[in-house]
């Protein structure tokens, strides 16, 4: 493998992509576990109903 192909940085740039790919998979899995939890909750109705009234004062109705 020529220099160039390997970049400055040789073969330290695979390791660099693969800590940022289980960076990724660990905030995607979080989030998920999040979203979960908010649903299970019901949180996404007290969310509904904030931006319903939110809407309702907009156009001067609530």
């Amino acid at each position: 493998m020529s220099e160039s192909e390997m970049g400055k940085s040789g073969m330290k740039k695979d390791k660099l992509v693969g800590k940022e790919n289980m960076v990724r998979i660990g905030v995607l899995f979080t989030s998920i576990v999040f979203i979960a939890i908010g649903i299970m909750r019901q949180e996404h109705l007290e969310v509904l109903q904030k931006a319903v009234r939110i809407c309702l004062e907009c156009i001067g109705i609530g």
